[in-house]
């Protein structure tokens, strides 16, 4: 255990490379997690659901660009390291849509479910990282990441209300 005490503002300190890392980390899920929700949205039966996938579709874009302006805040170069968690939900997405028949609600229903556990993901995230973000010099991080965490909870309540105002009820009686 390193014994000498660092000043967690600092770049270079253990704290700072902490939290780069975990940047780098939902960097790549965000990056992964785009294709797998044009994918979502062709498998889907509904047209409310394949909505719902194309409006997080074009949000990934502007997910993706705050975090290129949190490396540039935290002075270090955009890079991307594998996240073993979305790679996991991204292949149970794929599992949904193979393990349930084309044009079903049980499929929608099975999307639902793989999108919020990403969703979820996201948010536990997210929500970690703005935490921590009160502790770094730059305090437009804190705020940039607590309005991604804001659109995060926003996706996760219209999945929500797609499932709870027909899909899971359409998926019961299939």
């Amino acid at each position: 255990m390193n014994t000498k005490k660092q000043d967690p503002k600092t770049t270079g300190s253990e704290f700072h490379q902490f939290f780069v890392d975990q940047i780098k980390d939902i960097y790549w899920a965000e990056k992964h997690l785009k294709p797998a929700l044009m994918k979502m949205s062709r498998a889907a039966t509904s047209p409310s659901l394949t909505s719902a996938f194309k409006k997080h579709y074009s949000e990934s874009d502007a997910q993706i660009a705050v975090l290129d302006r949190i490396f540039e805040l935290l002075g270090v170069k955009p890079q991307a390291k594998r996240c073993a968690a979305m790679a996991g939900l991204l292949e149970e997405a794929d599992s949904m849509i193979s393990d349930t028949d084309r044009n079903s609600f049980v499929r929608d229903a099975g999307l639902i479910l793989a999108a919020q556990k990403v969703e979820h993901y996201e948010i536990a995230t997210y929500g970690t990282l703005n935490a921590l973000a009160a502790y770094l010099p730059e305090k437009k991080i804190k705020k940039l990441i607590a309005d991604t965490l804001a659109d995060e909870k926003k996706t996760d309540a219209a999945l929500t209300k797609l499932a709870e105002e027909f899909v899971n009820e359409c998926a019961a009686v299939e």
